[in-house]
């Protein structure tokens, strides 16, 4: 069974002290500062032999819909945020059972 560094991990600095411990990441882009530091930190850990999860704090749809590019290459995706919510934001994404669909463009706004 793969174990996944979560709360051990934030950005790119940080990985070098999880090689060898871990198996995998769990990349949240509210840890990492951001879509793009979170695009590096996946290839970063790629390169380093790591198995990609993203994951996600409770959130609204439009913070889930950019970690979703990074959910197209990783090994797990845990972006449930919005289902925790009482009511998200209008529009939201689309979650049917365990898929979610890309978001609509009007999401953006």
């Amino acid at each position: 069974m793969p174990v996944c560094a979560d709360e051990s991990l934030h950005d790119r600095a940080g990985l070098d002290a999880l090689v060898g411990r871990y198996d995998a990441v769990n990349i949240k882009l509210d840890k990492a500062g951001g879509l793009t530091e979170a695009l590096a930190l996946a290839a970063e850990a790629r390169g380093r032999g790591f198995k990609i999860m993203v994951g996600c704090m409770v959130s609204t749809s439009l913070a889930m819909a950019p970690a979703m590019l990074i959910a197209q290459g990783a090994d797990w995706v845990d972006l449930d945020g919005p289902l925790l919510l009482a009511h998200d934001r209008k529009p939201c994404l689309r979650y049917e059972g365990a898929l979610v669909h890309p978001p609509e463009p009007q999401l953006w706004g």
